[in-house]
C-alpha cells in the first residue's frame, strides 16, 4: 500500500490522540507490524484521562486509576513518547519536542520529522488576572486536581472540627466554585454530596454548617442541557442550600477572601476555578492557520486549511458542523464530537495514504447528560428531557459505554456495584502530595510548609 516508510506524528494523548491512534492501529495493523508505517504519539502524561469521570473520582465513587487509560498498554503497535511539543514547522515537517530525558540531559529540545501530522493537544484552563487566583485557586481538569480537591475538602472539615477559632472554622467550611459549565456544576454537586455524607462522622460538623457557592457570569448554567433543564438544576442546587449566583463574577480571592461583583465577601480556603478553557499554547507555535479564538481552521474532512498532510480534531480544531441549519457553525469542543472525529480522522488518514477520496465528518449533536450527585442528574437527549434518577442513570450508562477498553468498563462497573453495597470512603490522603515530607523530617531536614495536605 505504501512504497516508502511513513511516520504519522500525533501530538496529544487525550480523546482525539488516543482514539485516532487506536483507529490507525486497527486499520494499519499489517503496515505497523512490518515497519512500513510508524505512529508516534507525543503526550505529557503516559495515560489518557476520561474527564467526565473526574467529579465521581473526586467524590470517591470511582478509583483514580480507573479514570485513566494507560497509553502504552492500549497502543502496543505505536511508539509513545512522554513529552511535549514546543513548536511545529509544518513547512519542513519537523516538530520540536522536550521529554523527561532532554530535561535530565540538559541538551535542550530535540526535533522529530514526520510525514503526516495530527494535532490534538487539547486545551488548558482559561484564567483571568484576578488577584489571588494564581496563589489560591484550584483547577479541575486533571485526575491529580480532582483527587487533590477531594483531599482538600475533607481536610477543611478536619480543620473546622478541631479549631476553636470561629473565623477559621467559617473559612474552612466555605467552598466557592467559579464556572457554571459541566465541570463546575458536576464537581460542586458531587463534592457537596460527598461532604454532606461525611459530616455524619464528625461530632461537631453538620451539613448546614457548610457554605457551597456557585458563581457564574452568565444568566444560566449548563447551557448544553437547555434552558428548562438549566433552571431545574438551579432549583435543585438551591434546594440543597447551595448558593447559586448568576450574572456574578469573582473579582478577587486575595488573602483568602472571595470578593464577588455583587459586593458579597466570603472568607474561604477553597476557590475552585472551572470557568472555561482555551486552546493549547503549542498551536500558536505552529505555521498553521488559526481562527480568532486561537483554534486551528479545519475543513469538514478534518484537514487543516491550507496545509497538506496536517490533520486536527477536538478542542484544538474549529471543525465546521455540516449538520447545523445555520451556516458557519462549528462543532462544539466536547467529548461527544472528539471521539467521533478521531475515528473519522483515522479513517481519512488511511484513505489519504491509499489515494482514496476523503469523507466528510458529520454528526448531529445528540444532547447532553449531567450528574448532580448520587441518584441525581439532568439530561436533554434527542429532544427528550429527564431529571432525577433516570437522568443520573442515563449519565452513568452513557459514559460507561464511552470509556475506552473493556478492562476499564468492567472495573468502573464493579466499583459502582460495590459502592452501592457498602458505605462511602471518606478518608483524606493528602500526604500523597508530599510523600517524602515525613522522611525528610526524620532525616533531619526541614519540614515542608504543608507536609500533610493540600491546604
Amino acid at each position: 500500500m505504501v512504497k516508502e516508510r511513513v511516520r504519522i506524528l500525533i501530538v496529544g494523548g487525550g480523546y482525539v490522540g488516543l482514539y485516532t491512534a487506536l483507529r490507525l492501529q486497527r486499520r494499519l495493523k499489517r503496515e505497523l507490524k512490518s515497519g512500513a508505517i510508524e505512529v508516534v504519539v507525543v503526550s505529557p502524561d503516559p495515560y489518557m484521562t476520561y474527564q467526565p469521570f473526574l467529579p465521581e473520582a473526586a467524590a470517591g465513587s470511582i478509583s483514580p486509576r480507573h479514570v485513566v487509560v494507560p497509553l502504552r498498554r492500549v497502543l502496543d503497535l505505536c511508539k509513545v513518547v512522554i513529552g511535549e511539543a514546543r513548536a511545529i514547522d509544518h513547512a519542513k515537517r519537523t516538530a520540536t519536542l522536550t521529554t523527561l530525558a532532554t530535561e535530565e540531559e540538559g541538551a535542550g529540545a530535540e526535533q522529530i520529522t514526520y510525514d503526516e501530522l495530527v494535532l490534538a493537544p487539547g486545551s488548558i484552563a482559561r484564567t483571568l488576572p484576578i488577584p489571588g487566583l494564581a496563589e489560591h485557586g484550584i483547577g479541575f481538569k486533571t485526575v491529580e486536581e480532582a483527587i487533590g480537591l477531594r483531599n482538600h475538602v475533607i481536610e477543611q472539615m478536619d480543620i473546622a472540627s478541631s479549631t476553636r477559632d470561629p473565623a477559621i472554622r467559617d473559612a474552612a467550611l466555605t467552598f466557592v466554585f467559579v464556572g457554571g459549565g459541566y465541570a463546575g456544576v458536576e464537581a460542586l454537586a458531587e463534592l457537596e454530596d460527598m461532604a454532606r455524607y461525611a459530616a455524619r462522622y464528625y461530632h461537631n460538623v453538620k451539613p448546614e454548617d457548610m457554605k457551597w457557592i456557585l458563581v457564574e457570569a452568565a444568566g444560566r448554567i449548563l447551557p448544553e442541557v437547555g434552558e428548562e433543564m438549566g433552571r431545574y438544576t438551579v432549583t435543585e442546587l438551591r434546594r440543597r442550600n447551595i448558593d447559586v449566583r448568576l450574572e456574578t463574577r469573582l473579582e478577587s480571592c486575595a488573602d483568602r477572601v472571595a470578593v464577588l461583583s455583587d459586593g458579597a465577601r466570603f472568607p474561604t480556603r477553597t476557590v475552585v476555578w472551572t470557568a472555561g478553557v482555551k486552546p493549547h499554547p503549542v498551536l500558536a507555535a505552529t505555521d498553521l492557520r488559526l481562527n480568532e479564538r486561537g483554534r486551528l481552521k479545519c475543513t469538514a474532512e478534518l484537514t487543516v486549511e491550507g496545509a497538506e498532510h496536517a490533520w486536527a480534531a477536538g478542542d484544538a480544531a474549529a471543525v465546521p458542523d455540516v449538520t447545523a441549519e445555520e451556516p458557519g457553525k462549528e462543532c462544539a469542543p466536547n467529548a461527544q464530537h472528539a471521539v467521533r472525529q478521531a475515528k473519522a480522522l483515522g479513517d481519512n488518514i488511511v484513505r489519504s495514504l491509499r489515494g482514496e477520496p476523503l469523507e466528510t465528518y458529520a454528526h448531529k449533536y445528540a444532547g447532553s447528560v449531567a450528574s448532580l450527585g448520587l441518584h441525581k442528574g439532568v439530561a436533554h437527549v434527542y429532544g427528550r428531557k429527564m431529571k432525577g434518577y433516570p437522568a443520573w442513570f442515563m449519565h452513568r450508562v452513557y459514559h460507561l459505554s464511552r470509556v475506552p477498553t473493556f478492562n476499564r468498563k468492567a472495573r468502573v462497573l464493579a466499583e459502582w456495584t460495590l459502592s452501592g453495597l457498602f458505605k462511602r470512603e471518606i478518608v483524606s490522603l493528602g500526604s500523597l502530595e508530599h510523600p517524602r515530607a515525613e522522611f525528610e523530617l526524620a532525616a533531619g531536614g526541614k519540614p515542608s510548609q504543608d507536609p500533610k495536605g493540600s491546604s
